[in-house]
C-alpha cells in the first residue's frame, strides 16, 4: 500500500469516467455519482491505513472529491398532470391510489408498495412512512427500515386525498372479505397488493406506467419523476424549501435545493414579477371637475 501514490489514484479515477467500465455489460461510462462513491472508500481506507501506521501519508487526501453532474429530471407541468389525473379516474381503484400519492407525496416507488393501513390515519391525514419494499430472485420480498431517519417520516395529506384513500380502503376490505381463505397476505395488510393480498413486484408498477402514457399520449417521464413532479409543483405554488425537502424525506435542504435548482428560478422569477404592482401609480379615485 505505501506504493500508491497519488497520481494512480487520479488516473484510476479517470479510467473510470471512460466508456465500457461498467461490470452489467453496458457500453456506457459509470454515472459521476459511482465515482464519487470510489473516490470516498478510497479517501476512507487511506485515512484507516495511517491511522494504523501503516503509511505515513494518505495519497488520496489532496484530490479533490469528483463533482456528480446533476441529470436535469423531466417533469410534468400543472396542465399535464390534469391530464393525467383526469384518465387515472378510468383505471382500477388501485392505479388510481397508487398515481395520487406518488404526486402528492413525492414517495419513492418500494415505500408506497410498503404501505401497510396500520402506516395510514385517516382521522389526521398522515400517512407515516416506516419501511421500503424490494424483491430479489434469491431471498423474495423483503421489507426494511430506510436507511436514514429522515426517511422514516410523517407526511400530511391533502383532505381529497384522504377522502379517497377512505373509500379505497372500504374497496380494499370488500375485496379481502370475498378472498376469505384465499387470501394471501398474512400478517400484513398492504394497501397495494396483487389480487390475492401478496405484495406487488416493484417493477409492476414501471412497466404499468409506461404502458398507460402511451395510451394516454402524455410524454414519457418514469414513474420515478413524479416525485420530481410533487416537488417542482410546490415550489411553484410557493411552499418553503425546508417543507418540501421533509416531505421527500431529504437529509439536508440544500441537496433539494441543487436537485430543482430550475425550478426555483422560474419561481424566483415569478416571485420578482410580483414587485411590479408595488410601482405602479395608484389611482386616487377623484375625479376632477370644471373649475
Amino acid at each position: 500500500m505505501d506504493q500508491i501514490n497519488t497520481m494512480q489514484i487520479l488516473n484510476f479515477l479517470e479510467i473510470l469516467s471512460q466508456d465500457g467500465m461498467r461490470s452489467d455489460g453496458k457500453t456506457s461510462h459509470l454515472s459521476s455519482a459511482t465515482i464519487q462513491f470510489y473516490h470516498r472508500i478510497l479517501k476512507n481506507t487511506f485515512s484507516r491505513v495511517v491511522d494504523w501506521k501503516v503509511i505515513k501519508e494518505n495519497p488520496v487526501a489532496s484530490i479533490k472529491k469528483p463533482k456528480v453532474e446533476s441529470k436535469k429530471a423531466k417533469v410534468y407541468t400543472e396542465e399535464q398532470v390534469s391530464t393525467l389525473m383526469n384518465h387515472i379516474v378510468h383505471e382500477d381503484p388501485k392505479w388510481q391510489m397508487i398515481i395520487t400519492i406518488a404526486i402528492t407525496t413525492g414517495m419513492r416507488r418500494g415505500k408506497i408498495l410498503a404501505l401497510e393501513w396500520d402506516h395510514v390515519d385517516l382521522e389526521r391525514g398522515k400517512i407515516y412512512i416506516q419501511q421500503s419494499l424490494t424483491y430479489t430472485k434469491g431471498k423474495g420480498y423483503i421489507f426494511k427500515e430506510p436507511k436514514t431517519k429522515n426517511s422514516i417520516r410523517t407526511i400530511s395529506l391533502a383532505p381529497s386525498v384522504t377522502e379517497q384513500l377512505r373509500q379505497y380502503k372500504l374497496h380494499k376490505n370488500k375485496e379481502k372479505l370475498s378472498l376469505g381463505d384465499k387470501w394471501n397476505g398474512k400478517e400484513r395488510f398492504l394497501l397495494f397488493t396483487t389480487c390475492d393480498g401478496e405484495p406487488m413486484y416493484p417493477s409492476s408498477i414501471s412497466s404499468w406506467w409506461r404502458k398507460r402514457l402511451k395510451k394516454y399520449g402524455l410524454p414519457q417521464i418514469t414513474f420515478h419523476e413524479l416525485r420530481h413532479t410533487s416537488a417542482t409543483l410546490l415550489i411553484n405554488e410557493g411552499v418553503h424549501m425546508k417543507t418540501i425537502s421533509a416531505r421527500l424525506g431529504q437529509s439536508k435542504i440544500g441537496i433539494t435545493m441543487d436537485l430543482y435548482e430550475h425550478a426555483l428560478d422560474s419561481a424566483d422569477e415569478a416571485a420578482a414579477n410580483k414587485f411590479d404592482h408595488l410601482f405602479q401609480p395608484k389611482k386616487t379615485g377623484k375625479v376632477i371637475g370644471p373649475v
